[in-house]
């Protein structure tokens, strides 16, 4: 999925719509307007108290089972069996139109579903297919799509990945976590560690976020993805009043004025961003202005060729010295 969650400003949201594509090409969109506990349902039934007490199946979360005794803890395999279960035990399917086709996912997420059973991997394909056009626009809808592939195919990474993002989406981070995590168990896969701290942000714990970012090895991380981890956990810093921390978590190797990458004008914004926060005006204004110039040569790069490759950056106007 390579998500790029949507930053946070300091001190509130941030401005503006992002939305990062799956490595398999799954667009995702993520907005924070609100926050949804559980699973995705709503309401105050029974079955949304189940997740708060005892669960369906025995399970109590928060890693304990009520078989064997109130403190037993789960098992490897029960805790993957909690995690695999349907997301919600009552669900009506939205409707596929006729030319959505499962030819029309991407190649990469196609492979993973060849473990399916024909008949279930057309289906699931046209789900996932529907979340990638409709998760921009109608990201409740899309979502729906998403708990359809992931009731069929829920040992499937690239179908638990989606259903995070389009969680995180609605603001439902605590589903975004458990789906993400779930993933990473599947896969293997670290690359969505960014969306995971993000998530914990969102949900109030700046401390465990910085602890899930601390889990993943840079040097298992595309370029990418360490740049998007350490915008992460710099606003992670950032929400503990931890300002000199958050600036020298960007203080990376990608942070490099000379070349843009197509992550370099979020992580020069990001730095300008905590500089200001220092109240290092000057410095803030170049990197602003760093973060702008990578955006503008990129966009030109991007329209010309309709490839987006590394830039070489050979001259900067510093508005310090105008």
């Amino acid at each position: 999925m390579n998500e790029r969650p949507e930053r946070r400003k300091p001190g509130g949201s941030r401005d503006g719509k992002k939305s990062g594509g799956s490595r398999d090409g799954q667009q995702s969109g993520r907005r924070r307007d609100s926050q949804r506990s559980g699973s995705g349902a709503r309401g105050g039934t029974d079955r949304d108290r189940d997740r708060t007490g005892y669960g369906r199946g025995g399970s109590r979360g928060g890693g304990r089972s009520d078989r064997g005794g109130r403190d037993r803890e789960f098992t490897e395999a029960e805790r993957l069996q909690h995690e695999l279960r349907p997301v919600r035990a009552e669900h009506q399917d939205p409707e596929i139109p006729e030319e959505v086709r499962a030819k029309d996912l991407p190649p990469g997420a196609r492979n993973e579903l060849k473990t399916l059973q024909a008949e279930t991997q057309e289906l699931v394909a046209r789900h996932l297919v529907m979340v990638a056009a409709l998760i921009e626009d109608n990201p409740e809808l899309a979502h729906r799509h998403a708990i359809s592939a992931s009731r069929r195919a829920g040992r499937i990474p690239v179908v638990r990945e989606t259903l995070a993002a389009t969680a995180y989406r609605i603001g439902d981070f605590a589903l975004t976590l458990r789906e993400l995590r779930t993933h990473r168990r599947l896969s293997g896969s670290q690359r969505n560690i960014a969306l995971i701290v993000e998530a914990e942000r969102a949900l109030g714990r700046p401390q465990r976020a910085i602890e899930a970012g601390h889990e993943a090895d840079p040097q298992q991380l595309s370029p990418e993805e360490r740049a998007q981890l350490a915008i992460a956990m710099s606003g992670a810093r950032f929400d503990l009043g931890q300002m000199q921390q958050a600036l020298l978590e960007l203080e990376i190797p990608e942070l490099d004025p000379t070349r843009a990458y197509p992550y370099s004008p979020e992580l020069f914004a990001a730095y300008a961003a905590i500089l200001e926060e220092l109240g290092r005006e000057g410095d803030a204004a170049v990197w602003r202005n760093r973060a702008e110039y990578a955006e503008e040569a990129l966009q030109s790069r991007l329209a010309a060729s309709d490839q987006l490759e590394v830039l070489e950056i050979i001259e900067m106007e510093d508005p310090a010295t105008d």
